[in-house]
């Protein structure tokens, strides 16, 4: 919680102070009660005691006076709110090396389950585009607001081939840029727009180096999101020459993706396992598709200040006749 007017928070010295004159004042109490008869007599003079009743009402007041200086103090939450606007790539490795089964039931698919969930927890006024990429990039769908498109490009992603990672990237960044070209940037210059990229291995092909294409990214204030699907014991099987089949390690780059989101000033995340990924890529539509903003609830802490202040009173008034 923040403040507006935080120096009004000094007025919280006040409570101490009216515990101190309270404890005075049931003291001199004490003393006069002492004074009109002697202690031996007291239980034949008062029949009962207030007890805890007699502190109740003014714990409350105390209790009223620091709720009213909060408020004066005009206090704050962060509260998590949908962004208007904003263009989100997905660029997907759709490599030979995908169809690996340590991620169950294999990398792409547990890629193309995480995906759906990614984009549904997207607000509905975002643009999402889909790059995929093997030894050669393809924007498979431009950055847009209808649903209905999104999900049959997913579902249509087949493994197959090499990994140009940083051509996938430069597609990715090129579509971002034609989408939100004249479109009104943020506060701080920076365009709405990020990269969601998945990968589960190394740059082994195209023009493009993927750290390169990621710092013009960061320059550009695009953040990459990289994710590195897969484990060190993830192979694939081949038909090799002569019809056997040949078993090729395919272990996952995270150097490579840490290093782009790096450069373009996004982050860096490791998917071991299917459970893993969805849960990244649940993370990621609350982080990109909503922002923090502060809320005033000034009237929260002054009305519960007036509460307890007029709780204060009715219970002096019938357990005293007075307010306190």
């Amino acid at each position: 919680m923040s403040f507006r007017d935080p120096l009004y928070l000094a007025a919280l010295a006040l409570v101490p102070l009216l515990v101190l004159v309270h404890l005075a004042l049931q003291g001199r109490r004490r003393a006069a009660a002492a004074a009109f008869a002697s202690p031996a007599l007291m239980p034949n003079v008062v029949t009962g005691a207030p007890g805890w009743r007699r502190h109740l009402p003014v714990a409350l007041l105390i209790a009223a006076v620091a709720a009213l200086v909060v408020a004066l103090a005009r206090p704050e939450r962060t509260v998590a709110q949908p962004k208007r606007q904003a263009t989100i790539m997905l660029v997907t490795d759709v490599s030979g090396s995908m169809a690996a089964t340590d991620v169950e039931p294999d990398r792409l698919t547990a890629a193309q389950e995480a995906a759906r969930s990614f984009v549904d927890k997207l607000p509905r006024s975002f643009q999402v585009g889909v790059v995929a990429f093997n030894q050669l990039a393809e924007l498979r769908l431009p950055p847009s607001t209808d649903r209905t498109r999104i999900e049959p490009v997913i579902d249509e992603l087949i493994a197959d081939g090499g990994t140009a990672m940083g051509d996938g990237l430069a597609s990715g960044l090129t579509a971002i840029e034609a989408a939100t070209r004249g479109q009104r940037a943020q506060p701080g210059g920076r365009p709405p727009a990020a990269i969601v990229l998945l990968s589960d291995g190394k740059n082994t092909s195209g023009a493009a180096e993927p750290v390169d294409v990621a710092r013009v990214a960061g320059r550009r204030g695009v953040p990459i999101y990289a994710v590195a699907l897969g484990t060190p014991e993830g192979v694939i099987t081949l038909q090799g020459i002569g019809g056997l089949n040949e078993t090729i390690p395919v272990p996952p780059d995270p150097t490579t993706l840490k290093e782009v989101a790096r450069a373009s000033k996004g982050r860096f995340f490791d998917a071991p396992d299917a459970q893993e990924l969805e849960s990244i890529y649940d993370a990621l539509g609350t982080r990109i598709g909503f922002e923090e903003t502060k809320e005033e609830v000034t009237a929260g802490f002054a009305g519960g200040g007036l509460v307890l202040l007029l709780l204060a009173g009715g219970l002096g008034l019938r357990w005293f006749g007075q307010p306190l």
